[in-house]
């Protein structure tokens, strides 16, 4: 890799690369972007993550993360201005993350396929989702963001999946008794960041002039 830009792979509508851009302009970073589609995967991820899954950053050094959540992470202890990482409340993150991941992500997947999955109805997998947003209703009762006053990576961790959920059927959702989530998940469906996160690219290929990806513009450039 000769660039001097990380370079990140990414899926505008997968909510693993969603927080994964998040994690980047929260971060204040510059990056290249290629946005790819899943059914035509550039050989050139490919060739650095064969898992074929994104977001996938590499870094100038060659270094490549595969995970959202260590992109998350690597992002933010490059510079955290706000504070997302915030070492009180890190260790709270990570276990709510750890739920979102490893329980509530079984029930969406199987809330937005039920056609898939038979074994139970699709108003059945959205109870067992909504045991993850009875947790966090309880905490946003007391908080305006999931662990405080502040955003944390909690927050960008979780929303994507949330807004994810909510989308299935959103007359459903906003009819659930959850106000402080949907409120929640109302001003983040409105915040600077995430509106930029969600900034419509064309799939990249080779020869593509390269798109920068940061804080407070997109912008493209040739390749020299």
């Amino acid at each position: 890799m000769t660039s001097s830009y990380h370079l990140l792979y990414s899926f505008r509508r997968c909510p693993y690369a969603m927080r994964a851009r998040l994690g980047i302009l929260f971060a204040e970073l510059q990056v290249e972007l290629r946005e790819i589609t899943l059914k035509h995967k550039p050989s050139q991820m490919l060739a650095i993550s064969p898992k074929g899954t994104v977001p996938v950053l590499q870094l100038v050094d060659g270094t490549v993360i595969e995970e959202s959540r260590e992109i998350m992470v690597w992002a933010l202890e490059q510079q955290d201005p706000q504070q997302l990482l915030n070492a009180e409340i890190f260790h709270q993150a990570n276990a709510l993350i750890d739920k979102n991941d490893n329980e509530f992500k079984y029930w969406l997947d199987r809330y937005k396929y039920a056609d898939r999955y038979l074994e139970m109805t699709q108003t059945e997998y959205r109870q067992r989702g909504e045991g993850f947003l009875e947790v966090l209703e309880a905490l946003l009762t007391k908080n305006t963001y999931l662990l405080g006053k502040s955003i944390t990576i909690a927050d960008i961790g979780i929303m994507p999946f949330v807004r994810q959920f909510a989308h299935v059927d959103r007359d459903v959702f906003y009819s659930l008794p959850y106000p402080n989530l949907q409120r929640w998940l109302q001003d983040w469906l409105q915040h600077p960041r995430f509106l930029q996160a969600m900034t419509k690219f064309q799939p990249w290929q080779e020869g593509d002039k390269v798109m920068i990806f940061c804080q407070n513009f997109s912008k493209e450039f040739d390749e020299h």
